[in-house]
């Protein structure tokens, strides 16, 4: 969300539900290769998850990971609990299909970030550095950007 949009949306009273916090499973850490995706996944239609883009996004899981790792916590856990740091009125909502990841992405609750620690994360991935549209050229033009 752009400031523009944050700063639009609190002045109206409007809460804010971030659409795929966990950047469609990127962050999860479960993703390393594109053959780690099911054969049917959609994601593989995805221009995040091909090719050099695909390549590029996981060298920000990684700075990601490397931050969770001395947190000591998951990059869930660390992706969410920066999500919820952007203020009470920014509610994310993960999916997930395993009881397990539920438990886990609710122990983000418990992860607190220091300024320092969101500001090192800003600056690892600064907003728009996901290589790649977040949709297929087709699925984009059903979004109202």
């Amino acid at each position: 969300m752009s400031a523009c949009s944050a700063r639009c949306v609190r002045e109206l009273g409007i809460g804010f539900v971030p659409y795929s916090p966990l950047g469609r499973g990127f962050l999860t850490g479960q993703i390393r290769r594109i053959d780690d995706l099911d054969a049917d996944d959609y994601r593989r239609n995805s221009p995040r998850f091909q090719g050099e883009n695909f390549e590029k996004n996981i060298v920000l899981v990684k700075e990601i990971e490397a931050i969770a790792s001395e947190k000591g916590c998951t990059s869930s856990q660390l992706a969410l609990a920066w999500v919820l740091a952007q203020g009470d009125d920014i509610v994310p909502i993960p999916g997930t299909k395993r009881r397990k990841y539920l438990e886990e992405n609710v122990r983000a609750l418990e992860v607190k970030l220091t300024g320092a620690e969101l500001a090192r994360i800003d600056r690892v991935i600064p907003s728009g550095a996901a290589a790649g549209e977040r949709y297929a050229p087709h699925a984009l033009r059903a979004v109202n950007r």
